[in-house]
């Protein structure tokens, strides 16, 4: 053998062809060598970052395809980028949360609320589910057919045995049902949801009927309730009055109501501070609130409109107006009386309808009327001498005419007799003054003579004895006509004359009636 070429041998190849093949053998790697300047490049710094980011935030990426995201200019080495980021992580994980809250609150009422407007995310949130939507919206209406039906010009559809005409009990009485939702709100036609109602024509018109008087009472109610005074109640704007009295310290607080009637309303309060020395308000007062609705008492004007203090601004008023003459006119009657020494209510103070005056009681009680007060023989004849007292001052030193005097109007306190409610009250040149003395004289008479006085004087006697007239007439008739003959001549004379002349008093004073 050649030393040379077995020398030679071991370098005429790299080995055998199986050890080359060999698939448990180590594989051949290829390290690609680069260098320091390539591995602090920033740009291989970003897409190592953004491979990291796509993984970690896949539906994020996806979802957000506004401007500040997109294939082009995606750059997670912003701030900004990275804030909008978070936000829109947030504002999924806020909408979650209001899905929950809804759940939770709605449960399942047919009523529903939806927090749709304060989502943060709306046109594409992925996690909201399909079947979330309002129930009001997708609601059966029971009152409607699945599919609408239309009525055909010629009124009928089908043929022979299977017509049905508009006219249709089942038609109408489905529709009539389906009307009643046109009803105002305040009129309840209760919940027929799930109930196939039909009702009659009939049936239909009735309720529709009741359905509109009972808007239009609601309608009057609420009128009468923000513009007048009701039954021991009173409307905002007096309600305003007496706060400012309380709040002014001319009362220190209103108690309640203590009487009502046809004209007004009378509260009790106990009197404040007076702002002025001069004038004392008492420990306790009366509130007279005269009702601003003229349903009860509508003959106001036959008391005012023909006294000449108030004829000329009678004229210019409206209805509602009289009532604050009304009220100023029994504040100067019971000035009148009170300068007289007649015993009648203390005035203290008028604001518009809302009169203040003394109270006659003690203790919130006020003192009895006249009819309710159970008097001894004695104390009935007291009384009734003081009231023909009264009365003959009333005409005389007052120049009035009570108009209304009975055993109503009268109190009986500390053992004497007090009149009030003189709002009515007129002078007597008054054309029908004459006529409501006469009348006041026949209800004084007739009950203190059921009262068992004996010296009560008859209505005519009475009438005489307080006007001082003499008239001499056989019977009431004739009385009466004697009465209209002399307020005539008293009409006539005022409109020739033009001002108020008695033509009817006589040459001396009346007589003056005591115990």
């Amino acid at each position: 053998m050649d030393p040379v070429g077995v020398a030679a041998a071991p370098d005429a190849g790299p080995g055998p062809a199986w050890r080359s093949k060999c698939p448990w053998g180590a594989p051949n790697t290829t390290s690609i060598s680069c260098s320091l300047a390539d591995v602090m490049s920033e740009q291989l710094a970003k897409e190592l970052q953004l491979e990291e980011e796509n993984a970690a935030f896949p539906e994020v990426v996806a979802v957000a395809e506004g401007p500040f995201i997109t294939g082009e200019n995606i750059d997670t080495s912003s701030d900004l980028m990275l804030a909008q980021m978070l936000q829109m992580e947030f504002d999924r994980e806020y909408d979650a949360q209001l899905r929950r809250e809804e759940k939770k609150i709605n449960g399942d009422s047919k009523v529903s609320i939806s927090f749709e407007n304060y989502r943060k995310v709306h046109p594409y949130d992925s996690d909201s589910s399909e079947d979330e939507v309002d129930w009001q919206d997708t609601r059966h209406d029971p009152y409607r057919a699945d599919k609408p039906t239309t009525t055909p010009r010629r009124g009928f559809i089908g043929k022979g045995k299977d017509i049905t005409t508009k006219h249709d009990e089942v038609v109408c009485g489905r529709k009539n049902t389906a009307r009643m939702e046109n009803f105002a709100p305040e009129f309840q036609v209760g919940d027929g949801i799930g109930m196939d109602l039909k009702l009659s024509n009939q049936v239909f018109n009735a309720l529709k009927q009741h359905a509109y008087s009972e808007e239009r009472r609601s309608a009057r109610l609420h009128e009468k309730k923000e513009h007048s005074t009701a039954e021991k109640a009173v409307d905002p704007k007096t309600r305003l009055l007496l706060y400012k009295m309380v709040n002014a310290g001319m009362l220190e607080t209103i108690t309640g109501c203590i009487s009502t009637g046809k004209e007004s309303v009378v509260f009790h309060a106990y009197g404040g501070k007076s702002a002025t020395e001069d004038k004392v308000i008492p420990p306790e007062c009366a509130i007279k609130v005269f009702k601003t609705t003229l349903n009860e008492f509508k003959n106001r004007d036959k008391y005012i409109k023909d006294d000449y203090r108030f004829k000329d601004r009678f004229s210019k008023l409206n209805p509602r107006k009289i009532i604050r003459m009304w009220a100023e006119k029994e504040m100067h009657n019971l000035t009148r009386m009170q300068n007289a020494g007649i015993p009648c209510p203390q005035v203290v103070i008028l604001k518009k309808h809302v009169l203040v005056m003394s109270f006659i009681g003690q203790d919130q009680v006020p003192a009895p009327k006249l009819k309710d007060v159970t008097l001894s023989s004695e104390d009935m004849k007291k009384a009734y001498y003081q009231i023909l007292n009264m009365m003959q001052q009333l005409y005389k030193g007052c120049n009035l005419v009570h108009a209304d005097l009975s055993e109503y109007n009268m109190l009986w306190h500390d053992g004497k007799v007090w009149l009030i409610d003189v709002s009515q009250s007129v002078e007597p040149t008054h054309p029908h003054g004459l006529e409501f003395l006469f009348r006041d004289c026949k209800n004084v008479s007739q009950f203190f003579q059921k009262g068992g006085v004996a010296e009560a004087l008859n209505e005519r006697e009475l009438f005489n004895a307080v006007s001082g007239l003499n008239i001499t007439a056989d019977n009431e008739v004739d009385f009466q006509a004697e009465i209209e003959a002399l307020e005539k001549m008293n009409e006539d004379h005022v409109q020739n004359h033009g001002k108020k002349l008695s033509m009817f008093s006589s040459d001396g004073d009346p007589p003056i009636y005591d115990e």
